[in-house]
């Protein structure tokens, strides 16, 4: 298999277990929802994007601080991948049924969901590129993610 292809495989299963999807259902709110949250939401994103261009050990230590609290278990290492997802803030929204794989409860905080566009690279070579979305739970004002897990689960 390329490298290209396996980077794909891996993407897609990582992405399912953090809570992305290919298609953003419901319908967006224009910059209303959240409030202060969506600001934490963006700060999140930017600083995932800033520790990936710092290098693969920098975004998995951001991944492990900023991981639900309550679902540490989850933690999954993307080895020598790294992750710049770019938010699509005008489709952020609550998704407050939402439980990740394989829960059936949904994490304490308020969950959001909004569109993202995803890259994932190798040594600073882009592997692959996917579009989806993503959720992330703000609570006690820190928003957490759920890291990607490449190899599956």
């Amino acid at each position: 298999m390329r490298r290209t292809q396996l980077a794909a495989v891996l993407l897609s299963g990582a992405l399912a277990v953090a809570g992305c999807t290919s298609t953003v259902a419901g319908e967006p709110k224009a910059g209303g929802a959240g409030g202060g949250d969506r600001a934490l939401v963006q700060v999140y994103f930017a600083d995932l994007n800033t520790a990936g261009a710092q290098g693969p050990s920098a975004q998995r230590e951001f991944l492990a601080e900023t991981q639900h609290p309550d679902y540490t278990e989850l933690l999954c290492d993307l080895g020598d991948l790294t992750l710049s997802i770019e938010p699509a803030m005008t489709t952020f929204r609550t998704d407050p049924d939402w439980a990740p794989d394989p829960s059936d409860d949904p994490p304490r905080g308020d969950i959001y969901v909004l569109g993202v566009s995803v890259t994932i690279r190798q040594a600073g070579a882009v592997l692959a590129e996917q579009i989806g979305s993503q959720r992330v739970v703000v609570l006690d004002g820190k928003a957490y993610g759920f890291a990607p897990c490449p190899t599956g689960r």
